[in-house]
């Protein structure tokens, strides 16, 4: 038997060539996929260049930068690679202030995305550029530093960037993308009102000392009349307030008793007569009637005892 007269005929191979004698091309989707942001970030637009200095400290499903990039709506910088725009860095020489809308408007804003517990590892001399800047008094709204001051993440550094230099339009669209980003704003409210009324870096620090210090004596004011009353002392305010309704209660109930009494004692009392003037005119007259009844009854008397002895 030759070789291979039992085997199968093979199926004919398909041709990698086109009608028109090109070869096709054969894309692998191995390793080549898309990822459901791509179309996102093909789209995305921002008013202003957003940029950051990614050093990987966070956990990328909390990191806010990471998922504006996966948005599209910020860059990612090399080291080495400067910015032109507003770097908000702990590097900073001044703050943000509103004189740097120009900067921020034809540059845009980069932040430095680190952890606050890994700063010593940043190498900033190889990264930033020539408006470094800190950022004035701000509270946290993010969920791994709520209520913390001065604990912001990449979205907030940014969000706050733009809207000390008058874009708070901008700072609400890039926080709308995060469920308590729009809460950043709310509760630093008064903090950018006050920031918005100044100019340059000075002004900025001012307002910010001033706060700080109205902070101080507001807390200051809540020791000394924590330490003056004693909660303790005051008792308890519902006992007090029930205490004061049974006391209502009693003196109803007194006084409800105190009317029952004098009632059932005006049943219990024995009316006397005392004569009076009046009366004394009363019995006068009444005794003369009397005694003319009884003069009529004796001369009736007579004139009968007289008609008797006649008969006789």
């Amino acid at each position: 038997m030759a070789k291979g007269k039992n085997k199968e005929k093979d199926e004919p191979r398909r041709s990698n060539k086109t009608s028109n004698g090109h070869s096709k091309r054969v894309h692998h989707t191995k390793g080549r996929q898309e990822t459901k942001y791509s179309s996102v970030m093909r789209q995305a637009k921002f008013p202003t260049k957003l940029a950051m200095w990614d050093f990987d400290h966070c956990d990328p499903k909390r990191c806010s930068g990471k998922k504006l990039e996966r948005l599209g709506l910020i860059k990612s910088l090399r080291i080495g690679q400067k910015f032109q725009g507003i770097i908000v860095t702990p590097n900073g020489k001044g703050v943000v202030c509103p004189n740097d809308r120009e900067i921020v408007e034809e540059f845009g804003v980069a932040v430095v995305e680190c952890s606050w517990a890994r700063l010593e590892e940043v190498p900033f001399s190889k990264i930033g550029g020539k408006f470094e800047r800190l950022l004035p008094y701000f509270v946290a709204a993010n969920p791994v530093n709520y209520g913390r001051p001065m604990k912001l993440n990449c979205v907030e550094a940014i969000a706050a960037c733009l809207a000390i230099v008058g874009h708070q339009d901008w700072a609400l669209e890039l926080l709308q993308n995060f469920e308590w980003g729009p809460n950043f704003l709310k509760i630093n409210k008064d903090l950018l009102e006050m920031y918005n009324e100044c100019t340059d870096s000075e002004s900025v620090l001012q307002a910010e000392k001033d706060f700080l210090e109205m902070v101080e004596q507001e807390r200051e004011s809540r020791r000394k009349l924590k330490s003056e009353v004693d909660i303790w002392e005051l008792g308890n305010p519902n006992k007090k307030f029930d205490e004061e309704e049974e006391d209502e209660n009693e003196s109803d109930e007194e006084d409800e008793d105190e009317d029952d009494v004098y009632e059932s004692e005006e049943e219990n009392i024995l009316i006397i007569d005392v004569p009076g003037p009046e009366d004394e005119e009363y019995d006068e007259e009444e005794e003369e009637e009397l005694e003319e009844e009884e003069e009529g009854e004796e001369e009736k008397t007579k004139e009968e005892d007289g008609i008797e002895k006649e008969e006789d």
